[in-house]
């Protein structure tokens, strides 16, 4: 459809002068969209003025309505919004039909042709373009209940087959990540903020620790030792070793080799060896098996029996 032909060869080009300059300027055809103001201030009239000859010049082109070229796009539209399940996000919409050029007779188009609705833009929703006013209350049930779904699992999700992609597009308390799944806007999965949220996501892709270089360089960040001070401030992360990170709700216990050692030995019914010591504290932390021993030395904290095993010191 060549909408810039049929914007002013077939619709514009019978309207009186200054109608025809007057929509061509306030819904940007020749150019970008120009306000009541500024439309008024350029031709000696004031915006109320500008208002009403708009509004008349769209009352005279809505009575070609019936006009081949008309139906044609109209057809076109709800061919489109069909395929859509109804409704559409209008930047979508005008990206898709207009490309960068012609968003703005596609605009216009719409706004001639019947039966198509806009909604605006409003707290829960983005400007929308829909066959009908129903689409709407029916696109709301299901991303409400595709919603409610999403802080049950507490994890993205693909579209359902009961949800089409083309409501959730349109809504703001459903967001897509760069990976095509949907969650909520402030799960870090969905919506990245800073280094910490983009060093999150690395590793849980890659489900193993990595030392604060690595993390650096992967998320694109020019200063590893920034990454390392984020990450250590972030309780998502534990430090497992030399400069290593790996995410707590892996298992990891938070905090220094000393301080795994007094949780290990105080989650045990029994005395431990050192041998079982240094066992579990390896799952725990990247660190010489040497480095654990000296740590279970400290008598402040441990108490070695006489049968030469380990328990915790009471307080």
């Amino acid at each position: 459809m060549n909408a810039k032909l049929i914007c002013h060869s077939a619709l514009l080009k019978d309207l009186p002068g200054r109608q025809k300059e007057i929509i061509i300027r306030r819904f940007g055809l020749s150019g970008r969209k120009e306000t009541l103001e500024a439309v008024g201030r350029d031709m000696g009239i004031t915006r109320e003025r500008v208002r009403q000859i708009e509004r008349e010049g769209l009352e005279k082109l809505r009575e070609k309505t019936d006009l081949p070229v008309c139906r044609n796009v109209s057809h076109y539209f709800s061919d489109y919004l069909r395929k859509n399940s109804g409704l559409k996000k209008e930047e979508i919409l005008l990206k898709e039909l207009g490309g960068d050029k012609f968003k703005n007779h596609i605009f216009f188009l719409l706004t001639l042709t019947e039966p198509f609705v806009r909604f605006s833009e409003n707290r829960n929703f983005y400007a929308l373009w829909a066959t009908n006013e129903n689409y709407l209350k029916k696109a709301e049930q299901k991303i409400d209940s595709f919603f409610s779904e999403l802080k049950k699992e507490k994890k993205p999700l693909p579209p359902s087959s009961a949800t089409p992609v083309s409501y959730l597009e349109i809504s703001k308390k459903i967001l897509m990540s760069p990976e095509g799944l949907y969650g909520l806007p402030h799960w870090p999965e969905i919506n990245p903020r800073g280094v910490r949220d983009k060093a999150y996501l690395l590793l849980k892709k890659e489900k193993r620790p990595l030392h604060f270089n690595q993390v650096a360089s992967l998320v694109k960040h020019n200063v590893s030792q920034t990454v390392h001070n984020e990450l250590i401030k972030d309780s998502r992360f534990v430090l497992v070793g030399r400069g290593l990170y790996a995410l707590q709700e892996w298992g990891f216990m938070p905090g220094a080799v000393k301080d795994v050692i007094a949780k290990t030995l105080k989650a045990s019914k029994d005395p431990m060896s050192k041998e079982e010591v240094i066992q579990k504290v390896l799952k725990q932390r990247q660190v010489q098996p040497n480095t654990i021993f000296l740590n279970l030395q400290d008598k402040n904290l441990f108490i070695k029996n006489s049968d030469g095993k380990y328990t915790i010191r009471r307080v």
